[in-house]
């Protein structure tokens, strides 16, 4: 296409592009994404300035990465980390039969790494105590609202995810509008106002990358380990103090519903990959019993 910077790179492993990019995705309508046949599209910041990426892959296991805005070289440079290249699965070992399946069933699934932390920072503070059509939605109506038109041919309706600067200037009424709440809202002031500090925790990893993330009221251990687990592919960054994983978990792998307890009990044996196991319970299909009503949205908006 034109005016795109281009690289090419051929993986020396198995890749499933669509499952190694998947956790970036905030809900099908995320402005910052897009899927178009074989290919997919996404917008986002990087330390040089705003970038449009488009990733597909050829018959022959060649990924063609194409790349606008003054952030283009930056995200080429970084096709080989999100796509999985520094993840290390090769000494996983699967101690339940349920993993140990999803494991053999889905070789290609890697844990990618944006090495960005603002543009996952946000729409997981946006997913804390609320249920994903919520936080979507309001992660659809920031981005849309307050993002910039992504650079090059971006498909239309794309918007580059609001900079650190952008949401500082967005007025308390908007951010009603969007449906988030004081204390959402508080939380990701306060990491827009330290943004430029938050980025090292990619270089830090692990626990000390999620310890930096810790040191900014509002974000706890549980939105600490998603991102994580997005910006840097952290392995071992399991969501604790997530309304759903501790009981999928606990059905999966023993049979009964768990508490954060249980569950880091059970998930013990595959330290330093914990994240890895809950991912292939995840996507093994299983689908644990259900014996309520589902946990209803609240509209923000009309409070």
């Amino acid at each position: 296409m034109a005016g795109a910077s281009t690289r090419e790179w051929r993986p020396d492993f198995r890749l499933d592009l669509a499952g190694v990019l998947a956790p970036l995705r905030r809900g099908p309508g995320d402005p910052s994404w897009r899927a178009d046949g074989a290919a997919v599209w996404r917008t986002g910041s990087t330390p040089d300035g705003p970038a449009t990426l488009r990733l597909h892959r050829r018959g022959d296991g060649t990924v063609v990465a194409q790349a606008w805005g003054a952030g283009a070289q930056w995200s080429l440079d970084g096709v080989p980390a999100l796509l999985g290249e520094g993840d290390r699965p090769e000494g996983f070992v699967a101690h339940h039969p349920l993993v140990a399946d999803a494991a053999r069933r889905m070789p290609g699934l890697r844990l990618g790494a944006s090495m960005r932390v603002w543009d996952v920072l946000v729409p997981s503070v946006l997913e804390q105590k609320v249920t994903g059509t919520e936080a979507r939605r309001s992660w659809r109506e920031l981005c849309r609202r307050f993002g910039d038109p992504p650079p090059g041919p971006a498909p239309e309706g794309m918007r580059v995810p609001p900079s650190p600067a952008q949401v500082r200037a967005i007025p308390d009424w908007e951010w009603h509008r969007a449906g988030v709440d004081l204390a959402r809202r508080r939380a990701i002031l306060a990491c827009a106002a330290v943004a430029h500090r938050l980025e090292a925790a990619c270089e830090l990893g692990g626990e000390r990358g999620r310890e930096l993330l810790r040191k900014v009221p509002g974000i706890g251990v549980w939105t600490a380990a998603e991102i994580a687990q997005r910006a840097w592919g952290d392995p071992d960054a399991v969501s604790v103090g997530d309304f759903h994983i501790p009981t999928v978990v606990g059905w999966a792998l023993v049979g009964r519903p768990l508490d954060d307890a249980g569950m880091l009990g059970v998930l013990a044996p595959y330290a330093p990959q914990r994240q890895r196991a809950v991912r292939y319970v995840e996507l093994s299909g299983f689908k644990r019993p259900r014996f309520g009503p589902r946990y209803s949205p609240k509209d923000y908006r009309a409070i």
